[in-house]
């Protein structure tokens, strides 16, 4: 039967400790309650003896989140002053944790604590029995595990277990193991501490400094391991941690293999991935796996052609099993006649001849060399042009009569009083024109580019990233929208961003007329 593997999640925690991703009380709030609907088996809320912000948005948290099966902890360096703040902090939660730190390797016994290696035993056996006396469940950290002698961690944990530690934690602190050493570290672990006591849980945290953190974990699960220590989007000190998406995903291709599960509500992955970006303002890699924008990005004509025939072919995730709205095909110059062909096709283009779509591939081609990426308005308008132009005057055409809207021009004041922007757009033979004012240039310019179209819509999400270097860097804006409860992704490029800005917003609502026709 397949092993059920916890999952605790320290993004609060490891991963609030990067250079600027600090979060505020309500920030923190709403990032645990999206942990919450992802379906974690413990929260990691704080180090709660690090300052009076932190216990009280744990001891928030805790009353809050806490109050079903989820657990919470926070961190606790081996001291009773820091376990008492432990204790005063998640006390209101249903299950409680407390989560006991201390180094177990040479470097951490004679140069942090500058004792012997019998006294820091000593220490964590006394830290655990306090802790101990305040709640049932202790979960004792190994720091820097990897690094350390095995009789002596091994010693370690047996000291910690028989004071009542319930959960014994193996970290790869500073990222120094590898695959195959650190699953033969939790295999032998683990079949002494079965032995010793199998009621106990066996956890990994595992640092990314090398980039392996991922498949470290995952090397511990083959091994034996009962927990995982993970953050969204790998956040954590310096490198970062093991990615949950990753490990957790990782496993679910391979159940077979690794025989084992987690409870992970996958569907929410990407809600939280990016709720995380946006809380923190750090940047999802676009490359990153299972989250980043490119993850079910195709513009290669080779895999687009793949893709099209089978899913499978490229794809062994569904993008829909992470809460990706759905495969994204970038028509670029690499692209395809069969990718350009279904981009067409879908907005009911028929041509008559081979002949005649060659003609077009070919217009097509020229337009994505001067463009880098081409959406699904310029291939309406280039299916339009060729329409018309036509002997038979395009009849049963695609899009037949109806028009998109174009950026004619546009104005942008930004100022600390009254943001405004005036913008011009064409639809057809009509021109339209409007201006507002925002709490900033670009919620004025989208308010009056919403105003003009009259379309509802809701931007869930607005990203710029440089897509060259120098002066004249050209910047792309992907931005997400909401209209009728369906999700619309949208992208343009420009050296200026404000204009980038008005045509992404422009792209995704020409994508949601299109829809309605076709």
């Amino acid at each position: 039967m397949s092993r059920k593997i916890l999952v605790l999640d320290t993004t609060l925690r490891d991963g609030e400790q990067v250079p600027g991703a600090k979060l505020n009380l309500h920030e923190k709030i709403e990032l645990a309650h999206q942990l919450k609907a992802l379906n974690v088996d413990i929260i990691e809320a704080g180090f709660a003896a690090s300052s009076q912000g932190d216990f009280n948005s744990i001891k928030e948290i805790a009353s809050q989140i806490g109050n079903g099966s989820i657990m919470i902890t926070a961190l606790a360096r081996a001291v009773k002053s820091d376990i008492d703040a432990v204790y005063q902090s998640i006390k209101m939660a249903q299950n409680p944790l407390i989560h006991i730190v201390l180094g177990t390797s040479e470097v951490h016994v004679n140069k942090k604590f500058n004792k012997t290696m019998e006294e820091v035993m000593e220490m964590g056996v006394d830290a655990v029995k306090y802790a101990k006396t305040l709640m049932p469940h202790v979960q004792y950290s190994t720091e820097d595990a990897s690094r350390s002698e095995f009789e002596y961690l091994w010693k370690t944990i047996e000291a910690v277990v028989k004071a009542g530690a319930t959960m014994i934690n193996i970290p790869d602190t500073v990222g120094y193991a590898v695959p195959e050493e650190f699953g033969e570290l939790i295999g032998k672990l683990n079949y002494r501490l079965k032995n010793l006591n199998d009621k106990v849980i066996l956890s990994v945290h595992c640092h990314n400094d090398t980039g392996l953190a991922t498949a470290n974990t995952l090397a511990a699960i083959k091994n034996g391991a009962d927990k995982i220590e993970c953050t969204i989007n790998g956040l954590g000190e310096r490198a970062g941690n093991a990615a949950l998406e990753e490990v957790v995903m990782a496993m679910k291709l391979r159940s077979a293999y690794y025989d084992a599960h987690t409870d992970i509500n996958t569907k929410e992955i990407c809600r939280t991935s990016r709720l995380v970006s946006n809380l923190t303002g750090l940047d999802i890699q676009v490359n990153k796996a299972i989250t980043g924008d490119n993850a079910f990005a195709h513009s290669s004509g080779i895999h687009q052609d793949g893709l099209l025939k089978d899913r499978a072919v490229y794809e062994v995730i569904a993008p829909e099993d992470v809460g990706v709205e759905k495969m994204d095909i970038i028509l670029t110059a690499r692209s395809g006649r069969h990718a350009f062909r279904n981009a067409a096709e879908k907005l009911g283009y028929r041509y008559h001849s081979e002949t005649e779509f060659e003609a077009l591939f070919n217009q097509f081609l020229e337009l994505a060399d001067a463009k880098k990426e081409v959406y699904d308005y310029d291939v309406y308008y280039l299916l339009q042009r060729h329409n018309s132009s036509r002997a038979d005057g395009g009849h049963g055409s695609a899009g037949a009569g109806l028009d998109l809207y174009e950026l004619v021009s546009f104005q942008v004041i930004s100022n600390d009083i009254f943001p405004t922007a005036t913008i011009k757009l064409k639809k057809g033979n009509e021109t339209f024109k409007h201006s507002a004012v925002g709490d900033g240039p670009i919620d004025a310019l989208y308010t009056a580019i919403k105003d003009i179209t009259g379309l509802d819509v809701d931007l869930k999400e607005y990203k710029i990233s440089s897509m060259s270097r120098g002066k004249e860097a050209l910047g792309r804006v992907s931005i997400r929208i909401c209209h009728d409860e369906k999700i619309y992704t949208a992208r343009a490029m420009d050296t200026d961003v404000i204009k980038a800005s008005a045509l992404a917003l422009i792209n995704g609502l020409n994508a949601i007329i299109l829809e309605k026709v076709n």
